[in-house]
C-alpha cells in the first residue's frame, strides 16, 4: 500500500495554490467557480478523480504530485534533491519533471486581467500624487 501524507487533499490544494502564487479568485477563474467555491474545496478532504484532474491541471501539476505533496518534499527540492521520486518546486509538482498544464488562452486571459488591475492601481496612485 502506498504511503500518503497525513494532510488532507483540500489542504494540499491550498498549499500548492499558494506555492504557485495563485489567489483563490485566480484558481476559481481557471476552474470556472467562485472564490467561495475554492475556499470550500480547500476544506474538503476527498475529491472524485475527474474533479481532482481538473484541479491539478488548473494548478499546473500532476494528480500524483498533488496527492504526494508535503512540506518536506518542498524543503528537499530547494537543495535540488528528490524525495520519494516526487519533486516539488514553485515551478511545478511531478515525478522529477515540470509540466505546465495551463491552457495558453486561459493564461493570457488571466495575465491580461491582472495587468489591467495593476494599471488601474497605477493610475489611481498617479492621480493621488497630482
Amino acid at each position: 500500500m502506498e504511503k500518503t501524507d497525513s494532510i488532507h487533499l483540500g489542504r494540499k490544494i491550498e498549499r500548492v495554490r499558494r506555492l504557485r502564487g495563485m489567489t483563490q479568485t485566480e484558481l476559481g477563474e481557471l476552474l470556472g467557480v467562485t472564490k467561495q467555491a475554492v475556499s470550500k474545496m480547500e476544506q474538503a478532504g476527498k475529491f472524485n478523480d475527474e474533479r481532482l484532474e481538473e484541479i491539478a491541471s488548473a494548478l499546473g501539476v500532476t494528480v500524483e504530485g498533488l496527492k504526494r505533496y508535503n512540506e518536506e518534499t518542498v524543503l528537499y527540492n530547494t537543495t535540488h534533491n528528490s524525495y520519494e521520486n516526487c519533486c516539488v518546486s514553485t515551478s511545478g509538482i511531478g515525478n522529477n519533471y515540470t509540466l505546465n498544464n495551463f491552457p495558453i488562452d486561459k493564461t493570457i486571459e488571466l495575465f491580461e486581467k491582472l495587468l489591467e488591475k495593476e494599471r488601474e492601481k497605477f493610475e489611481s496612485l498617479k492621480k493621488g500624487k497630482e
